[in-house]
Parts: C-alpha cells; sequence; structure tokens
C-alpha cells in the first residue's frame, strides 16, 4: 500500500511538472463556450479559442478539437468550422444535422471559404498564432447550432473528455467549468450584453507528451576557439537514420519531394544529430562596453515551411539588449525581479518563414549587449545561453563540459614573459 500511495505521488508530480513551462508559467489554451440564444430543443453557441502560450503557436495544418456529449446531441449546423464526420443521422428524416456523432471532431475551415460559411475569427485553415507574437492572431471561433441538449442554464449538460490536437498530441484538456457569463460591449460600446451561460476549458502543453525526443538542438562556437560544439549525436533520434537524404542525393530533383505528407513525416537531411532544426551560437565579438553574438537557426527538413516561427532563449545578459539586426525581440519577463529571457521572431515579409532544408532554409541574426562589469565574464560557459526553444519546444543543448574554454591568458603572458627573459639574457651572455 505504501509503495502504491508512493508511486501515485510521484507521477502526479511528474504529470504536473512535464505540462508545467517555467518560461511561460501561465500559458495554456482556453477553450471558451458562451451560449448566446436558446432554441426550441437546444442552444446556439460560440466556441473561441484563445492562445495564451506567449511563444507556442498552431501551425498547419491547425487544431483539430474534440469531445464527447453528455446526453444524445446533435450539431444542427456549424459556421466557421466543420465536423469531420457527421455519423449516422439516419433516424432523421427532414433536415439532416451536420453532425450525429456521440464524440465530434471539428477543424477550422481555410481561408477563402464563401462569406456564409465564415464567423469572426475564423477560416485561418487552423493556424494560431502566439499570444506574445500576435494577439490578434492568437485567437479562433466558431459557431454551433446544437439541438437535444437543454434548453435552459439547469437543464444543459456540459461536454466532456475535451481533446486538443495542435496539430499533434502534447495537449491535456481539463474539464469543463462554468464562469461568470461573457460581457460584450455593442459596436458603439455604450451598451454591455452578456453571455446566457459560459464554460471555460483549459489546455496544457506537455513536450514529453508531444514527442519521444527533442524537435531541435543547439549547437556553440566563439571567437576566442577554434573549436566548433556540434549538437550531440543522435539528439533527435536516430530511428530516421536510413530514410535521411543527402544533400547531393537525387531525389530532391524530383517533382513533389518538399510536399508535406498526411501524416506529417519528415524527410531530414542526413546529420550526425537528426534534428529537424538546429539553432547556432555564435560569440562574434568583444568590445569594451559591448559584446555580440550571432544566432543562426537552420531548417533540416525538406517538408516543412516553419511559418511565425519564435526563438526563445534564456541568457543573464538578455536585460542588457542593445540592438537585433534581423528579428523581431520582445522581452520574456513571466517573474518581475528576473528579466533574463527573449523571444526572437522573423520580420513580417521578409524572414517570418523558415524555408524548407536547403538553401534558403536559415535565418539569421546579430544583436548587441551592453556589458554589465559586475557579472560579465567570457569563463566557463557564461557567454552561452542557458535554454533554448524553438517554436515553444526545448532544445538540446551540449553538455556543459564541451563549451569552447577561453584560452588561460595568464598562463600565455607568462609564457611570453619568459621567453623575453630568456631571449635578453642570451643577448647579454653573446655580447659580453
Amino acid at each position: 500500500m505504501r509503495f502504491f500511495v508512493s508511486a501515485l505521488f510521484f507521477l502526479v508530480i511528474f504529470s504536473y511538472a512535464a505540462a508545467f513551462d517555467p518560461l511561460d508559467p501561465n500559458g495554456n489554451i482556453t477553450i471558451k463556450w458562451d451560449i448566446m440564444s436558446w432554441t426550441p430543443d437546444g442552444y446556439v453557441a460560440v466556441v473561441t479559442l484563445n492562445n495564451f502560450q506567449m511563444y507556442r503557436h498552431i501551425m498547419s495544418p491547425g487544431w483539430t478539437l474534440g469531445w464527447t456529449w453528455a446526453r444524445r446531441v446533435v450539431i444542427w449546423s456549424a459556421v466557421g468550422a466543420q465536423a469531420t464526420e457527421q455519423g449516422d443521422c439516419s433516424r432523421f428524416k427532414g433536415n439532416i444535422p451536420h453532425s450525429c456523432k456521440r464524440n465530434p471532431t471539428f477543424v477550422d475551415l481555410l481561408p477563402g471559404v464563401p462569406y456564409n460559411q465564415q464567423f469572426t475569427n475564423c477560416c485561418k485553415g487552423g493556424v494560431l498564432g502566439a499570444w506574445g507574437q500576435d494577439p490578434s492572431a492568437a485567437v479562433s471561433a466558431f459557431q454551433l447550432s446544437v439541438g437535444s441538449a437543454g434548453t435552459s442554464n439547469r437543464t444543459v449538460r456540459l461536454p466532456r473528455n475535451f481533446t486538443l490536437l495542435g496539430p499533434g498530441p502534447g495537449y491535456t484538456c481539463g474539464r469543463a467549468r462554468v464562469v461568470p457569463p461573457t460581457i460584450f460591449l455593442t459596436p458603439d460600446r455604450r451598451r454591455k450584453t452578456q453571455a446566457l451561460m459560459t464554460w471555460n476549458v483549459t489546455c496544457t502543453y506537455s513536450q514529453i507528451l508531444a514527442r519521444k525526443y527533442p524537435s531541435c538542438c543547439v549547437s556553440l562556437s566563439s571567437f576566442y576557439n577554434d573549436t566548433v560544439v556540434p549538437c550531440p549525436p543522435c539528439t533527435c533520434g536516430c530511428q530516421t537514420k536510413d530514410n535521411c537524404v543527402k544533400g547531393d542525393s537525387k531525389i530532391l530533383s524530383m517533382v513533389g519531394v518538399n510536399t508535406p505528407k498526411k501524416d506529417n513525416k519528415p524527410l531530414l537531411q542526413c546529420t550526425r544529430h537528426m534534428c529537424p532544426v538546429r539553432v547556432h551560437w555564435h560569440v562574434q565579438r568583444n568590445y569594451k562596453d559591448y559584446w555580440r553574438v550571432k544566432v543562426s537557426t537552420t531548417n533540416f527538413n525538406y517538408r516543412m515551411n516553419y511559418t511565425l516561427w519564435t526563438l526563445v532563449i534564456q541568457h543573464p545578459n538578455l536585460n542588457n539588449v542593445i540592438q537585433v539586426f534581423s528579428f523581431d525581440y520582445k522581452p520574456l519577463v513571466p517573474y518581475e525581479s528576473i528579466n533574463d529571457t527573449g523571444m526572437f521572431y522573423g520580420l513580417k515579409f521578409f524572414n517570418d518563414q523558415l524555408m524548407e532544408a536547403g538553401p534558403f532554409g536559415n535565418v539569421q541574426s546579430e544583436m548587441l549587449l551592453r556589458k554589465d562589469k559586475n557579472t560579465f565574464t567570457l569563463k566557463e560557459g557564461w557567454a552561452f545561453p542557458r535554454k533554448v526553444y524553438f517554436n515553444g519546444d526545448e532544445c538540446q543543448l551540449p553538455p556543459p563540459d564541451a563549451y569552447p574554454f577561453l584560452p588561460n591568458s595568464a598562463y600565455q603572458n607568462l609564457l611570453s614573459f619568459s621567453t623575453f627573459i630568456s631571449l635578453f639574457i642570451f643577448f647579454l651572455i653573446a655580447v659580453w
């Protein structure tokens, strides 16, 4: 019994820690249901997905939202999204519902659908931006007309077993909870209205649930050492080593090689690390009052374009960023007393899309930082980042003992001084 309780305790702690991101402690996706009106056999509701994650977004092919009805419910119509399956609607002879499944799954509509099928904040192909990058793009919504579902606050039963794919696994959703009704303002902002009933569902992300291996890695180099520290071998797993493509392979000239597969199976360039993405941090210059770093991100997946990509770096000197040259930059301050984390993302219409593997499959920028003379040092790996995230997933850093080390200048100076003394004594003996 004691062993069972201990195992359960550690399982709960582990599960909680897996879904907690210390750099974004409040990050989640909140699904909000607002009942806007009652119908003779149910209600009309607006379902809104709000991405409150600072640097993690949902890429194409977009989100997939599912749930299980608490009773035998039908969806008469949907605007701004659609159910992937209609289900068995054979009991209806006249008006056929949009979906009769007990556990429907919904996806966003694609851009360019007819106007009468659109709804506010819909039709983005399921792409949901990060809150820290663009709050206006971090929301998606659609409308449902639900039947056989109760016609009052007392008779409505909340859906359960919510699931969210974004676009793959990784999100865990909690129970639906009734909250105070949402307040709306009229266009002239002079009158407030409110939903008849509102409930929320909170979904959190866990990288451990999303994939077995990391999805990116970090390599390091510096001006004061010729050593380039690569990503550790098989960082992202070498199970795809037999299916990787060499840079000079003839398969790259085939038509459609860059077309994504339905199962999102990657086509990786052959590397030691076998990661889709590598971030390289290079300490470039050291000035009297400043120092300069170059950051490069390379895509090794021939079937993936990373749109709206984000790069998050934790380093103690990021509280003194003077200029970032080719990326947009925003400091992240999850804790008021600590400012050591920054979010970098592409400039719109310039490098906000990280192309698939090949000559254009990289983005890079330099940044200038001011030295804090009380803390600044190049010794013991201080100049290198503590954590690196790409698109919200933590990248694997090399082990600390492999970092490029700072040459022992004191030893070099001592050697030079000894050489000078020896030459001086030899000169005196020769003259004497």
